[in-house]
């Protein structure tokens, strides 16, 4: 199994929390443009090559460290995970999976008497909380295998040794995401398309029946997937899916049926959208295209979201913004004042956006920093809820 920096960051680093994946955006003040001087909640952002985890907050505009960060790993970051509650983190590392219990002022302490709750190599990852059970689900590269770890949601760590295992028709493990009702797993699989797991957090075994979607071109591969907060839509991200120069697509599905909506796959604006982070009221959606085609950088692309009746549709934003070398993960801060993107070739390591009060679903640049002595290869990010 390869577990090198270089060799897992290209089928890796994708991953956030849910609870802080869907933004609100803010009701229009009826001024123009946007504030940079907000505040926002606690964030964590997985620095691979130095082997660390950065944290901050905004304050008044300005990006502020959290006591203690950034905190030093023993080992690669490849994955973070908040849960639910905002008590513990989870960090996916080349050694396995370490606890860190959260303070209110988002300072972190690494838990579990400093040992890894699993040896496993999770790329990606998400905790699931239900009033009965709670459970961190994750996968990995080179292993065709969905896992389920039984944690307890008080001390967050495992009730027992013996992990729940669904099997995968793909070892090209990209990202996965468990829907907002709790009752099904997607995962993106590359070529393999996305296979969807139906899943009840209250079974001692919480994994279903399974089905596959397979990719729009045989050419191309999916890269991303989430679902919006009512459970409406399933977005997957998928590279030549489309037409043109820029191939990426983004295929959108009615979650209760699971058909593919009439205009799907639409133009993602790049060569690979790499993260998809739909907004809390489900009105909008963005997506980060890590490539394209005839630039440096990446760009993120936005899309808005109408519902007719049982008919959904999307049409993209009249502007992209901008983005640094290879953004790869997206999150919004707890006081939905950030939209918040970490690029692994840097170029900046950290962007913050504000959603414009003018013009409908428009992000504006209003924060640019590293995180850490570049190099780091940010490749992940996770917001406190």
């Amino acid at each position: 199994m390869k577990t090198g920096k270089w060799a897992v960051l290209l089928v890796a680093a994708l991953f956030v929390s849910a609870c802080g994946d869907f933004w609100q955006p803010p009701s229009s003040s009826g001024s123009s443009g946007s504030s940079s001087t907000l505040s926002s909640g606690a964030f964590y952002i997985a620095n691979q090559q130095t082997d660390q985890i950065a944290a901050y907050t905004i304050v008044s505009g300005a990006l502020t460290a959290i006591s203690g960060s950034p905190y030093s790993l023993t080992s690669a970051p490849f994955a973070i995970a908040v849960a639910p509650s905002g008590a513990f983190l989870y960090v996916g590392t080349g050694q396995g999976i370490f606890l860190y219990t959260i303070a209110s002022g988002g300072a972190l302490t690494l838990a579990n008497n400093s040992q890894v709750i699993s040896s496993d190599l999770a790329t990606t990852m998400q905790v699931v909380s239900t009033s009965t059970n709670s459970w961190l689900v994750e996968s990995g590269p080179d292993l065709a295998e969905l896992i389920a770890i039984p944690i307890n949601p008080s001390t967050g760590v495992p009730t027992s040794t013996i992990e729940q295992k669904a099997q995968l028709p793909a070892t090209t493990v990209q990202q996965l995401v468990v829907s907002p009702d709790n009752a099904n797993v997607f995962v993106a699989l590359g070529a393999g398309g996305t296979e969807q797991v139906a899943f009840n957090a209250s079974n001692s075994d919480p994994f279903g029946t399974a089905s596959n979607i397979a990719v729009k071109n045989s050419a191309g591969g999916a890269q991303s997937v989430a679902v919006d907060p009512s459970s409406r839509l399933v977005y997957i991200g998928e590279t030549d899916a489309t037409s043109g120069s820029n191939a990426g697509g983004v295929r959108v599905f009615n979650y209760s049926t699971m058909s593919e909506i009439s205009a799907s796959p639409y133009a993602s604006g790049g060569l690979a959208p790499y993260f998809i982070l739909p907004l809390s009221n489900g009105d909008y959606v963005y997506v980060a295209n890590r490539t394209v085609n005839g630039s440096t950088t990446g760009n993120i692309s936005g899309f808005a979201v109408t519902t007719t009746g049982s008919t959904y549709s999307l049409t993209a934003l009249s502007t992209t913004a901008s983005a640094g070398t290879d953004p790869v993960s997206m999150a919004v801060d707890s006081e939905g004042n950030y939209l918040l993107v970490v690029d692994s070739g840097g170029d900046p390591d950290l962007e913050g956006y504000n959603f414009d009060t003018t013009t409908a679903g428009k992000l504006d640049s209003v924060l640019s920093s590293a995180t850490g002595t570049d190099p780091v290869q940010a490749i992940a990010i996770a917001a406190a809820p």
